[in-house]
């Protein structure tokens, strides 16, 4: 599949915002396009037209500051950037279901220069408007320059491997796979992009990064919250489409995924997509010994009582929505043959914050007495994602002084302390990186098939049999018991998230624990 490769910031550029004044446009989309400003990294002419079916140019602009004071990472605006950001942005009222208005737009971005303009459609609109929108562009023809114009599509991408088929061939109808850019603003954080630098700029690494060195792989992505206003849409998801499919499976392919040739938006997603081709299929008789499911009842988390899923408004009251949701998969190639990556994900655990675990394997032979305290911690490395952001090296060394005593202790990397500069959000860079036209950090179809291919029997599984158990967690709990059996099984147990905060160089409550 050809896909379009980078090129330099264009000059100027048409960002068109459909559901400009729904949510997600008002938490992510505006407030990184602000920030996108004011770090000059837009088109000098950059022009931003906001879409939907009740919207004005005012309305508009008092919707996006609202969200730039709330949700940038810089903060409010001063007088003066807001008024030359402000200057950039136009509305069109439109029915998106309606073709005839797509003539209108066409109108509105038609423009006099002779050189192309870069044209971005970014659909921040439910799935169920995809085919109207595509369909509509299709019909007044603003999909037709290949090279300059990109159709935008966020998660929840179908429910289902067949859903997602329908969903992309209405895409693939009226553009061509480059064209289509499918976002996962997981990819977009720093330190998953900085997985890609540690493992292929650092020699250090690539020896050991097999199945001679590597016992397992563990993947969190923990929250603290309850799905608050999202219980219509998590009713019909659930963890393992809202997470697992996408944010995790990305995680675990960067983990595995063979060396690339060049840093080449192709070559990076044929690795990845070779590591889901890889993966061990999932046989419906195995559901119950490579998944498990979860869902919180009442508990307290951080000294606050929080209420059970089944009490929390919208959600039914014998729900079989899990909120927890946990998997083994085994990758079946030369380098990763019977290491498992476990992936683990919920919400009301106890604490919020994302990691990856490379546990090493044990020495093949223990030279030291039994009281040394040898092996009192496994060694391993931690890629910390969120809320810290860097690495940390687990492993053993001695005590000062006699008699002889090991312990364990850390080798920490820190984005916040290394550079002085803080991190962009994720949507600043995936943002950022379709302006170029760099698909590298975003999802192709096949990748998304795979995925969704891999998961169908745990899925169809768990919709043909309801948990008799739910709920089976109290919130702030690390999830389920049957969780802690789907690894002892292996004889391995779940390892608590390294939580150490580096502007104070000291561990958070845990840290230390196992």
């Amino acid at each position: 599949m050809n896909t379009a490769q980078p090129t330099a910031l264009p000059k100027a550029a048409q960002f068109v915002l459909f559901g400009a004044m729904g949510d997600l446009a008002w938490r992510l989309v505006g407030p990184a396009l602000f920030n996108l400003y004011l770090d000059g990294q837009l088109p000098a002419e950059l022009r931003l037209v906001g879409v939907d079916r009740e919207i004005s140019t005012p309305a508009l602009l008092e919707r996006l500051r609202e969200g730039v004071q709330r949700f940038s990472r810089r903060g409010s605006p001063t007088a003066e950037q807001w008024s030359g950001f402000s200057a950039r942005v136009a509305t069109l009222p439109m029915d998106l279901q309606d073709n005839a208005a797509y003539s209108e737009l066409a109108e509105m971005l038609r423009t006099s220069r002779a050189t192309p303009v870069t044209r971005i459609y970014y659909l921040a609109i439910p799935p169920s408007l995809f085919e109207a929108v595509a369909s509509g562009l299709a019909h007044a023809d603003l999909h037709l320059d290949e090279a300059h114009t990109r159709i935008v599509v966020e998660k929840p991408l179908g429910r289902d491997l067949d859903s997602f088929r329908a969903i992309d061939n209405t895409l693939r109808q009226h553009f061509a796979e480059r064209q289509i850019y499918r976002m996962d603003h997981f990819l977009g954080k720093e330190t998953v992009q900085n997985i890609l630098a540690m493992r292929f700029a650092n020699p250090i690494f690539e020896p050991v990064w097999n199945r001679r060195y590597i016992d397992h792989v563990t993947i969190t992505v923990a929250e603290t919250i309850g799905v608050a206003h999202r219980a219509g849409y998590y009713e019909h998801a659930g963890a393992l489409r809202d997470m697992v499919q996408n944010h995790l499976m990305q995680l675990m392919c960067l983990i595995a995924m063979e060396p690339p040739v060049a840093y080449d938006a192709d070559d990076i997603r044929n690795k990845k997509l070779d590591v889901l081709l890889a993966c061990r299929p999932i046989r419906p008789d195995d559901v119950s010994a490579v998944a498990v499911r979860g869902q919180y009842a009442g508990g307290w988390i951080q000294s606050v009582e929080a209420q059970g899923y089944r009490d929390e408004s919208g959600v039914a009251p014998d729900s079989n929505s899990e909120t927890y949701a946990a998997v083994k998969l085994l990758v079946d190639n030369w380098r990763w043959q019977d290491v498992p990556f476990y992936l683990r994900t919920g919400k009301r655990l106890g604490a919020a914050v994302s990691e990856i675990s490379i546990r090493f394997r044990d020495v093949p032979h223990n030279a030291f007495p039994v009281n040394t305290g040898f092996n009192a911690q496994p060694v391993r490395l931690v890629i910390q994602i969120q809320p810290q952001e860097g690495i940390i090296l687990k492993f053993m060394a001695k005590e000062p002084g006699s008699p002889l005593r090991l312990s364990p202790v850390d080798m920490r990397f820190a984005y916040g302390e290394a550079f002085s500069k803080p991190s962009p959000a994720a949507y600043e860079t995936l943002l950022h990186d379709l302006l170029q036209g760099d698909a590298t950090l975003f999802m192709r179809s096949d990748q998304v098939q795979a995925a969704w291919k891999l998961l169908m029997p745990i899925i169809q599984t768990w919709e043909g049999n309801p948990a008799p158990d739910f709920p089976n967690y109290p919130a702030g709990s690390w999830g389920p018991e049957a969780a802690e059996r789907l690894v002892a099984r292996d004889g391995r147990a779940w390892l608590t998230p390294s939580q150490w905060h580096p502007k104070t160089r000291a561990g958070l409550p845990g840290a230390n624990e196992q």
